[in-house]
């Protein structure tokens, strides 16, 4: 099957899923739960494969660790699918209502894009939290996962569209792409495919955008900053630090760059550095901060790197302000926090950096659809149209606008007759 007669079988069951009730979504979801549950061994087995040929062809820690399938993954997965199932539909809600005029009302609902084709990185994890989000927003999905994930993914794939086509789920609405020619295929697609999200780094989102006439949603590096300001409280801010840097360091919501206010520098630092040693993690540093603690040399590249790894680069500055020049010059838009008791201080960071997700006094690792209560997410978005920060069931949605009248017509308005534009506090009722 090509990947046009593809989409457009994803097409055709986007127009059907947009209409599926809530219990036979939720259904198929704890069938896609149940099915995992079921299939682990088989899947696991699939994911040794894909680790094998990726440690044979020396890919790197940080990719077999995002790569590797286990069942504590699996049972994370499970929880995510389970937490999706609680939330509630996100289709069909009435965003707005207003009478025109009597007998006409015009109301806003939310209602799915349609068909989303997501090409992401070598995290299988990542198949599952993607595809049921679609599902649980009535979108159809075509998956184009990493080469070196090849047989996790298919036997990811093959259980969700069996436990979804076993329980009513139009066939067809999920579809797992395959080949790097498949991409340039799908690109092409703007009449079938009506959102693309491209998960991958900087160049190859810049690639999609400018191959592709379909809206493209995503973000390119996750370039994370923590700021210790001269207000923060010293053991706050290494714990803080630890956990943005090491808590996982291979996903996009890790800390790249600590920027520490000169104040407070003599006093932080060292115990900031004997903690991240407990965890492996190499420093690099301007010259300022190789004064107080040993460090490799920062150079200007350093400052824009999403290392994914047991790297951190670190920069003192005077101000609040020159943090977040900084933030603002060499980040990606992605997540950047302060550290520090004034709120005053908290306010201006976040106000003024501009990033989809800003904190105050926690780790950047929260970052994250599932953290959030968003049911998991398909990526996070860097971009400041339909949908910023991590991606969940709403950014999945649109609307349309439904006007029900009593046999109205234009004609009718005019000098005499004028219209309303009453606000309504009432749901569609169709």
């Amino acid at each position: 099957m090509t990947i046009t007669e593809r989409a457009r079988r994803a097409k055709q069951s986007s127009l059907l899923l947009a209409a599926a009730d809530t219990g036979l979504k939720n259904r198929a979801l704890r069938a896609v739960a149940d099915g995992l549950r079921q299939q682990a061994d088989t899947i696991i087995a699939a994911n040794a494969k894909d680790l094998k040929r990726a440690q044979a062809e020396n890919l790197g820690a940080p990719l077999l660790k995002r790569l590797a399938f286990d069942r504590a993954k699996i049972d994370g997965a499970i929880a995510g699918i389970e937490s999706l199932i609680s939330l509630p539909d996100p289709v069909g809600s009435t965003l707005s209502a207003t009478e025109l005029d009597q007998g006409l009302e015009l109301y806003k609902v939310s209602c799915p894009i349609g068909v989303i084709g997501v090409i992401f990185e070598s995290r299988p994890d990542a198949l599952v939290q993607i595809s049921c989000l679609c599902l649980k927003s009535g979108n159809s999905v075509l998956l184009k996962g990493g080469s070196e994930a090849l047989h996790t993914n298919r036997a990811l794939a093959d259980s969700i569209a069996a436990a979804t086509a076993e329980n009513g789920i139009p066939d067809g609405w999920i579809q797992l792409l395959e080949s790097r020619a498949d991409v340039g295929e799908m690109l092409a697609l703007d009449q079938l495919i009506d959102l693309i999200i491209p998960r991958g780094s900087n160049e190859f989102v810049q690639f999609i955008m400018n191959n592709s006439s379909i809206p493209v949603l995503g973000h390119a590096d996750g370039i994370c900053h923590v700021y210790v300001d001269d207000a923060a409280d010293p053991d706050m801010a290494v714990q803080v630090t630890v956990d943005s840097k090491t808590q996982y360091v291979a996903v996009c919501n890790a800390a790249e760059t600590l920027l520490v206010h000169s104040r407070i520098a003599g006093r932080f630092l060292p115990a900031l550095a004997a903690a991240l040693a407990a965890h492996g993690v190499e420093l690099r540093g301007c010259s300022r901060t190789a004064a107080v603690i040993p460090v490799r040399p920062a150079t200007d590249d350093d400052w824009k790197t999403e290392y994914l790894d047991a790297i951190l680069s670190i920069k003192i500055v005077d101000s609040l302000d020159e943090a977040i020049d900084h933030i603002n010059t060499y980040g990606s838009g992605h997540t950047d926090a302060i550290i520090t008791a004034e709120a005053g201080h908290a306010r201006r960071f976040m106000n003024l950096v501009d990033s989809g997700n800003v904190f105050w006094n926690c780790s950047t690792r929260f970052s994250d659809g599932f953290r959030y209560g968003l049911g998991a997410e398909v990526g996070i978005s860097t971009s400041k149209i339909h949908a910023r920060g991590p991606v969940g069931l709403e950014g999945l949605l649109i609307y349309k606008w439904k006007l029900i009248g009593q046999g109205h017509i234009v004609a009718e308005y005019g000098a005499t007759k004028k219209f309303t534009h009453r606000p309504l506090k009432r749901a569609c009722p169709v």
